[in-house]
């Protein structure tokens, strides 16, 4: 009974932080720095760290601009630009390169809001395999706290159901999170 006890108060007191199991995630998921968030623990993540946290949306901005975006963004910076001269018959869409600016775009952001290498940043990305890749980034250049959203913001494609191959199951937009089609033009990357 004391071990049952004591594993519920673990469980209460412990941050959402805790709550991804890295080796439950796809290995395009996984990040080098191995720190997680689910979408719907970001908003407190975001509360408990501020004014010292950096939210940016790694996505391009047509996904940005045509499927919205989280509310309490600090920026966008994409970390892929498409290339509309280029169809990739595998995958079925237009080819995703990386931004060779993305870094620069990224530090924009850090920069405008005083954060330093060791302060937490959070990415969020579609679905979570940009965000990772972008942590991995940010860890080459010295960050040291980066956190990627295991979810993004649309989530993961449903694998059986009424839903299948919709992105249905998780995310910011499925977990009823606030976002909107708004942009602020001053947290996005174009032409900066």
């Amino acid at each position: 009974m004391r071990n049952i006890m004591l594993a519920l108060l673990f469980g209460l007191f412990t941050t959402g932080a805790q709550a991804v199991d890295p080796a439950s995630l796809p290995k395009i998921k996984v990040s080098k720095m191995g720190l997680y968030l689910e979408a719907r623990e970001v908003p407190e993540f975001l509360r408990k760290h501020a004014p010292r946290v950096l939210f940016v949306d790694v996505r391009t901005i047509e996904e940005v601009l045509f499927v919205g975006s989280p509310d309490g963004l600090d920026g966008q910076a994409s970390f892929g630009i498409m290339h509309y001269d280029k169809w990739d018959k595998e995958k079925k869409t237009f080819v995703r390169n990386p931004n060779p600016d993305f870094l620069s775009q990224f530090e924009v952001f850090a920069l405008e809001k005083g954060i330093e290498k060791s302060d937490p940043i959070v990415l969020i990305c579609r679905s979570g395999d940009r965000s990772a890749m972008s942590s991995d980034l940010l860890g080459r250049y010295g960050y040291t706290n980066v956190w990627s959203v295991v979810d993004g913001f649309e989530g993961d494609l449903a694998k059986d159901g009424p839903n299948k191959g919709k992105r249905a199951v998780n995310g910011w937009k499925n977990d009823g999170l606030p976002w909107s089609f708004n942009v602020d033009q001053t947290k996005i990357t174009m032409g900066k």
